[in-house]
């Protein structure tokens, strides 16, 4: 197996309520819906595989788990830019399915259905711990991270996770979060949802 790396920016919104309980249970506890929807948003600013650059490229990772996601049978589909060429979406598909190895490569024993990929115009914007991603008409999602008390400036973190795309990760707040793809339907404009974001490093 090559090896290959990337790196860049993270972050996603989910169904649950604030602080989304997946994470302090090692994906063990029940969703606060009784289900998961989350959508995991990358943004590579550095990496290749196989020769393949991959800065510049960005992907969405759109799951449904029906009740805790340690328990298994979720539902996975991608989104990636649509600027990306053919060799890139296939280099980056075979990393965010963790058939490359790398940190997803976990989380494949829990998938049960892999719903498909799609390709769409991906915007990534970031303001200080401010977030907004879209994906063509399918994800619209944005959030505000919990700011920190004793470091100004910074959000509070939670470190040591299970996490696939960092170990240590800000806690956020989803602002809006609206998903329309793979019969994953959500759509909320609370601002008591979960979020997180992360600078993110993988290897394979």
């Amino acid at each position: 197996m090559a090896n290959w790396h990337i790196r860049g920016q993270y972050m996603e919104t989910c169904n649950c309520e604030f602080i989304c309980p997946c994470i302090g249970s090692n994906l063990a506890a029940r969703p606060t819906e009784g289900d998961c929807k989350a959508a995991i948003v990358m943004r590579i600013e550095e990496g290749d595989k196989d020769g393949v650059d991959l800065a510049g490229v960005s992907f969405v990772v759109l799951m449904h788990s029906p009740g805790p996601m340690a328990e298994g049978n979720i539902k996975v589909g991608m989104i990636v830019d649509d600027k990306a060429s053919d060799e890139q979406v296939e280099a980056v598909g075979a990393i965010a399915s963790g058939a490359a190895g790398g940190p997803m490569a976990a989380l494949a024993p829990l998938v049960g259905e892999m719903a498909g990929m799609e390709r769409r115009s991906i915007t990534f914007d970031k303001d200080g711990m401010n977030y907004h991603v879209t994906a063509g008409e399918l994800i619209d999602q944005s959030l505000s991270g919990v700011p920190s008390l004793s470091r100004e400036g910074e959000p509070i973190y939670i470190d040591n996770t299970a996490h696939p795309v960092s170990p240590r990760l800000a806690l956020a707040n989803a602002r809006e979060s609206h998903y329309h793809a793979f019969g994953i339907d959500w759509d909320d404009s609370s601002g008591t949802r979960n979020g997180h974001f992360a600078e993110f490093a993988w290897n394979g």
